[in-house]
């Protein structure tokens, strides 16, 4: 059924670079035009992890190397490059990875003092990922005295049979300890992670993993059926046939129970597997559904400036050596990037139907007017989803959006549009 695209709160991360092309290896510096560029967002990729688990694709490690000073150090010569190219305020900050929230309090410290060189808008929303097993009241604090105002948390599910499916290591208990310390801090502007679908998962399971969500008081929730990403642990024992995946009839029951328990619980759905309280949708991941620009900082961090994609080499030791073999670098190097594609505006256009669709807001008649210009086979494509009942034309705000069953299909769709 594939309901999910983004792996996390943060996930806007692998729908915006989707469309990105391997190139040969490039400085950031000689791929951005000259001069100070306006973004909305920042996203800074920490990449470590304790542990990997099974089911995701993103650049994480295990750091047995203990390279985290390294990473600090090298994120600072980043930024300094960056702040020379930056025009106006940031109004969005993600960290995410990998596990941000591993780093000591002290690294966090010295992560989120990176942060404040930049120009921050006043209000801007500042976004921290988070594992339960690794914040503490001290972390926390250090968060919200550094102005992070809102967190991340991977709970995925409350059933310690499903989270070792999963691979993943934490006690379900301590998500609420988690939500606590961040309380405690001052923080009380929260996501939860959920995953759905998982094999052998049942409806009930799925409808009690939800109601321990409810009872811990997030003001967001994302919920994301399970996908076999290329590569992933988790798809090479499906492949041997370790499990059975969740069959695509329940799947779409735990989707339908998802917007039915939330919506009870004073939670609109805003995108696809996003809900959240009025006034608490994610601001970053809105910045990339709505195709605007961010900076990215970070090994495989992916950024949108000017018209320009680029993602930042994702390999710690090439981006820690500026693409020199491991040889230390001179000062003021920009960072290496590995796949970068230029303005286009048929690609541009793609990419805003296929990020914009996925909001319940769904996308400007304007754009699809261009859309068709650009492809004209679209029109038929979009007039057998209206018919379908997957999409629907909102006239009194002149937008084209998807029907509450056209969301539960959205991959679908979305595939046939581009």
């Amino acid at each position: 059924m594939n309901l999910r695209i983004h792996d996390s709160d943060g996930d806007g991360r692998r729908d915006a670079a989707a469309a990105l092309q391997s190139s040969a290896a490039l400085r950031l510096d000689a791929v951005l035009p000259a001069g100070r560029h306006r973004a909305r967002g920042l996203y800074i990729h920490v990449p470590f992890c304790f542990h990997k688990c099974h089911y995701c694709d993103f650049y994480s490690f295990v750091d047995r190397e203990g390279r985290s000073g390294e990473y600090l150090a090298r994120l600072a010569d980043d930024v300094s490059w960056t702040l020379g190219r930056v025009e106006g305020e940031i109004d969005t900050v993600f960290i995410g990875g990998g596990t941000p929230t591993l780093l000591t309090a002290a690294e966090l410290a010295e992560l989120t003092a990176q942060v404040r060189r930049f120009p921050l808008a006043r209000g801007a929303e500042w976004t921290v990922e988070a594992n339960p097993e690794t914040i503490d009241l001290e972390k926390a604090r250090v968060l919200a005295d550094a102005g992070v105002n809102r967190v991340s948390v991977g709970a995925q599910s409350f059933d310690p049979r499903h989270l070792k499916t999963l691979e993943r290591w934490h006690d379900p208990a301590n998500v609420a300890r988690a939500a606590g310390f961040l309380r405690e801090a001052g923080i009380v502007n929260f996501n939860l992670d959920l995953i759905f679908g998982i094999p052998g998962q049942t409806l009930d399971e799925w409808r009690a993993d939800l109601a321990r969500a409810l009872e811990i008081g997030p003001e967001h929730l994302s919920c994301y059926g399970l996908t076999y990403e290329q590569n992933t642990a988790m798809t090479k024992r499906l492949e041997r046939g370790e499990f059975e995946p969740c069959d695509d009839g329940v799947e779409a029951e735990m989707y339908e129970a998802t917007r039915e328990t939330l919506a009870s619980a004073g939670f609109s759905q805003y995108e696809v597997s996003n809900y959240a309280r009025s006034g608490r949708e994610c601001r970053h991941n809105l910045v990339y559904w709505r195709n605007e620009p961010w900076w990215a900082l970070g090994p495989s961090a992916s950024g949108s400036i000017a018209g320009h994609r680029f993602k930042v080499v994702p390999r710690l030791g090439d981006w820690l050596a500026r693409g020199g073999g491991g040889v230390a670098p001179p000062a003021g190097l920009s960072a290496p990037v590995t796949d970068h594609e230029p303005p286009d505006e048929r690609r541009n256009t793609s990419e805003a139907i296929m990020l914009g669709l996925r909001l319940s807001e769904g996308i400007a008649a304007e754009l699809e007017r261009r859309a068709v210009e650009l492809e004209p086979a679209r029109a038929g494509v979009i007039a057998r989803a209206i018919a379908d009942g997957l999409l629907q034309r909102d006239e009194a705000n002149a937008r084209l959006r998807f029907t509450a069953r056209g969301m539960m299909l959205a991959n679908e769709t979305l595939e046939r549009l581009m």
